[in-house]
C-alpha cells in the first residue's frame, strides 16, 4: 500500500538547490551572490535603448545583466511610436514566445491596459483607475500554465498617478527565509492558498485553484511565486504557521524596504521581467487635454532566456 499524500507538508525542493530549507550551504552561497552588489534604487534598473524594436547586441547584454541580478530590468527607448508590436518584439529578444491569450487580452495575445467601463465594472481591477494591490500576474494558474514573464510598454501615462512598486520575489524569499524560515515551509506547502472559482453571470470561467506561494519550477530549478494581496480573491491555509507568514508578508510589503522600487513609466519606457511582484497605485486621466493612460502587455509561459538558477550559479 502506498503512503497517502500528505498535503501539509512543504513541497519538496531539489536537494540541491538552494530553495531547499534542508540545505543551508546551497542557500547560504546563492543569497550572497544575490545580494552582492543589488541595486538600490530604481534608476539602476534602467538601460536606455535605441528603439526597442530592433535591439542591439549590446543594449540586450545590458539588459540581460541587470534582469540576471534583479529579475527586471526597465527599458527606456525612443522610437516615439505606438506600436503594440514593441512589447512582442522585446519578448522576442529575449527568448519569450509563448504568450498567455487570457480571455481579456487583445486578439493577438497583446493587451491594452487602459480604462475600459465595461470590464472594470465587472470587477476586473487593471481596465479600471483604481489601485493595484501587491501580486503577481498569473496568481490564479496552476503548475501547468504558470507565467514566469511578461512586458509592459508604456505608450503613454496618466495625467497624474499610475506609480508601480516592484518587489523581486528572490528577495522576497530571502527576507523571509532570514526571519523565519517557518514562514517559507508554510508558504511552499501545496494546499497554502486556495483562489476561488470565477464566475460571471452565474457561469464558472474557472474552477478553484489550490496550491503553494513559493515553489520550484522544474524548468531551470528557479523559484515561482504565486501572490495577491486582493482578500476576495484568495483563500488562506487557515493554521497558525500560514497566517503567521501571511501576515509578515503584508506587513513587509507595506514597508519601506531598500529591496523595494518604485517607478512611473513615462512613454517609450518598458518593464521586462520574470513576473516580480508589483503594484500599482490608482491614476488620473484627462480626457480634455487627450492624456490617458494605455500600457500594453505581454505575459509568457516562458522565462527570460538567460537567467535560469543553473545557467547562474551553476
Amino acid at each position: 500500500m502506498k503512503n497517502p499524500v500528505n498535503l501539509n507538508r512543504a513541497s519538496d525542493a531539489p536537494e540541491g538547490s538552494p530553495f531547499s530549507l534542508q540545505n543551508q550551504a546551497a542557500y547560504r552561497r546563492w543569497r550572497e551572490a544575490k545580494l552582492n552588489a543589488y541595486p538600490v534604487s530604481a534608476e539602476a534598473l534602467m538601460v536606455e535603448v535605441a528603439n526597442p524594436l530592433a535591439l542591439t547586441d549590446v543594449e540586450a547584454s545590458n539588459m540581460l545583466k541587470v534582469c540576471r541580478k534583479t529579475n527586471m530590468v526597465i527599458y527606456t527607448g525612443q522610437t516615439g511610436r505606438e506600436d503594440k508590436e514593441i512589447p512582442r518584439a522585446v519578448g522576442a529578444r529575449f527568448g519569450l514566445s509563448r504568450l498567455d491569450s487570457n480571455l481579456l487580452a487583445d486578439d493577438d495575445g497583446i493587451t491594452s491596459l487602459q480604462v475600459v467601463p465595461g470590464k472594470s465594472q465587472r470587477g476586473y481591477i487593471p481596465y479600471s483607475n483604481n489601485r493595484l494591490l501587491w501580486h503577481t500576474d498569473g496568481y490564479y494558474h496552476g503548475s501547468e500554465a504558470r507565467l514566469r514573464a511578461f512586458v509592459l510598454h508604456c505608450v503613454s501615462p496618466a495625467a497624474e498617478g499610475g506609480q508601480n512598486s516592484l518587489l523581486d520575489h528572490e528577495i522576497a524569499y530571502i527576507l523571509m527565509r532570514d526571519a523565519n524560515p517557518d514562514h517559507v515551509r508554510a508558504l511552499m506547502a501545496p494546499d497554502a492558498m486556495t483562489i476561488p472559482p470565477n464566475a460571471e453571470a452565474g457561469l464558472e470561467t474557472r474552477a478553484a485553484v489550490t496550491g503553494p506561494v513559493f515553489s520550484v519550477d522544474p524548468v531551470g530549478g528557479n523559484l515561482h511565486m504565486r501572490y495577491t494581496a486582493r482578500t476576495r480573491s484568495i483563500a488562506w491555509k487557515q493554521d497558525a504557521d500560514t497566517l503567521e507568514a501571511v501576515k509578515f508578508f503584508e506587513k513587509l510589503l507595506a514597508g519601506e524596504s531598500p529591496y523595494i522600487f518604485r517607478h512611473t513609466l513615462s512613454a517609450n519606457q518598458g518593464l521586462l521581467c520574470n513576473n516580480v511582484l508589483h503594484n500599482r497605485t490608482a491614476f488620473t486621466d484627462d480626457v480634455d487635454k487627450g492624456i490617458a493612460r494605455l500600457i500594453y502587455r505581454a505575459r509568457y509561459h516562458d522565462r527570460i532566456a538567460g537567467t535560469n538558477l543553473s545557467e547562474m550559479y551553476g
